[in-house]
């Protein structure tokens, strides 16, 4: 009568033994990984950038600093409009809202990710009643289980996984970093864009005013035949063409509003710039740039993140060379009605041990680890690329801003100059010196230079703010830069 009791707890004993036995081996290996360990990429970096002093290249290890303070960068530019337009992309600007968003959603994974390494547990019920004509009564049937499963994550798989999806998610980072970066420098490109076109406007307001005054001289002098009326002609098609570019000028400056409206997250209709002073300063630009701050830049992170992630697939596939395990327990209970179902006469349970191995696939894995380990070397091929763009950006950049300063003194004095002339040519007409078309000429070379000067303050600014995006969002150094430097 006991054997068959005996029988059971003998077979349950065997079975426990094998599960921790198979625990203690799962403990022995949960060190190993099939992945290979992560190196970041090297990538050629110059001591300092060819358009500041020159100095050799060589090759460095990637160590992105794109979570280094840079504070707010565009306060550089001691401009309180600006600073209060910046503060409101990052909070009402919807591509950034997107990019925030795709994060949340990468942390997620992560989270996925990691809940894998866990048992997972699962309770089910149910409750059937059936019955008929041939059935003497209806029957009732109650169920009640709990069940637990676990897949050991012996050869690394699942860790892998976790190491992958956190290079993702720090990818993402880096692409929201470099979607604020990219809004607040379109930003204050267009907010002083529109501060240039104020300043044109401006210019073309008092050449209408003083080519008006022109015209009435130029009508005098024809009302006493002093002047010919080709000289009136001339007058008036000067003052209407100022007077036209004054009407497109102002048309211009609605766009970049608009513009400027879309950035903080707002309708045009809702938002308007109020007519400013032009703060035309530019932040000065240290004489040498240390390269390393390119590693501050988004999209480099973005892509370093990338070889990594690809680098983690590698384990990933190769884990599927080795045998998967897998352990579950079940325990629950049957019966007919409530009570009876906690009655330990109607328990049952199970305890099970699985394991799978592939024996033959005609090189299907060799196929996904040579394909995985092809991705890691187009991910350390893109990240290269990407640092040597940002390599050229930068050097374009300090060409540009260094072009645009020489040339800033020269177009100043030629306005001064053309300023002059044309004051000079207008005397010599009164005089009767000179025709009126010399005035003509003198008066769109001023204003042509006075423009030229306007617009070439502005590109300074533009090429500042192109420069500290391409810096990833700034020059100055942070505190642990300035240690690092100090020692």
């Amino acid at each position: 009568m006991n054997s068959r009791p005996a029988f059971l707890h003998r077979s349950t004993a065997r079975l426990l033994g094998a599960v921790f036995a198979t625990l203690a081996i799962v403990a022995t290996l949960s060190a190993c990984t099939s992945g290979p360990a992560y190196r970041p990429p090297s990538a050629a970096s110059p001591a300092t950038f060819k358009e500041a002093p020159a100095a050799d290249s060589t090759w460095f290890p990637a160590a992105p600093a794109d979570t280094l303070d840079r504070g707010p960068w565009w306060e550089l530019f001691g401009d309180p409009a600006l600073s209060a337009l910046a503060g409101q992309v990052e909070v009402s600007n919807q591509n950034v809202a997107a990019a925030v968003a795709a994060y949340a959603q990468a942390q997620a994974l992560v989270r996925e990710q990691r809940a894998a390494l866990f048992p997972s547990l699962a309770l089910d019920a149910g409750a059937t009643r059936s019955g008929g004509a041939g059935s003497p009564g209806n029957a009732t049937h109650l169920q009640l289980g709990l069940g637990a499963s676990w897949e050991p994550d012996i050869w690394g798989k699942l860790r892998l996984g976790v190491t992958s999806a956190q290079a993702g998610a720090e990818a993402s980072a880096a692409n929201l970093a470099a979607a604020r970066l990219s809004a607040q420098a379109a930003l204050a490109t267009d907010y002083f864009a529109l501060r240039e076109a104020d300043n044109e406007i401006a210019l073309l307001t008092r050449a209408v005013s003083a080519y008006q005054r022109a015209l009435r001289i130029t009508q005098n002098q024809y009302d006493a035949g002093i002047a010919q009326r080709t000289d009136v002609l001339e007058a008036r098609t000067q003052l209407e063409t100022t007077r036209a570019n004054l009407v497109a000028m102002v048309g211009q400056r609605a766009l970049l509003e608009h513009a400027i409206a879309l950035l903080v997250g707002k309708a045009p209709a809702e938002f308007s710039v109020p007519v400013e002073a032009w703060n035309a300063s530019v932040p000065a630009v240290p004489l040498v740039v240390p390269s390393e701050l390119l590693q501050r830049r988004p999209d480099i992170a973005a892509a370093e993140r990338a070889v990594a992630a690809a680098n983690a697939q590698i384990g990933i596939q190769r884990t599927a060379y080795f045998p998967s395990l897998g352990l579950s327990a079940t325990y629950g209970g049957a019966a007919s009605n409530l009570p009876a179902l906690f009655l330990a006469s109607n328990n049952l349970w199970s305890l099970g041990l699985s394991a799978a191995q592939t024996l033959f696939d005609a090189g299907a894995i060799a196929a996904r680890v040579e394909g995985a380990q092809a991705a890691r070397d187009a991910a350390v091929a893109n990240y290269r690329q990407a640092v040597l763009s940002g390599f050229q950006d930068v050097e374009d950049r300090l060409a540009t801003i260094r072009s645009l300063a020489e040339q800033e003194d020269r177009r100043r004095a030629a306005s001064a100059d053309a300023d002059r002339s044309e004051q000079l040519t207008l005397n010599q007409y009164l005089q009767g010196l000179v025709p009126y078309t010399s005035v003509v000429t003198a008066q769109v070379t001023a204003l042509g230079a006075r423009q030229t000067l306007s617009q070439l303050m502005s590109s300074r600014q533009a090429a500042a703010i192109g420069l500290i995006r391409a810096l990833g969002g700034g020059w100055r150094a942070s505190r642990r830069d300035e240690a690092a430097a100090a020692r």
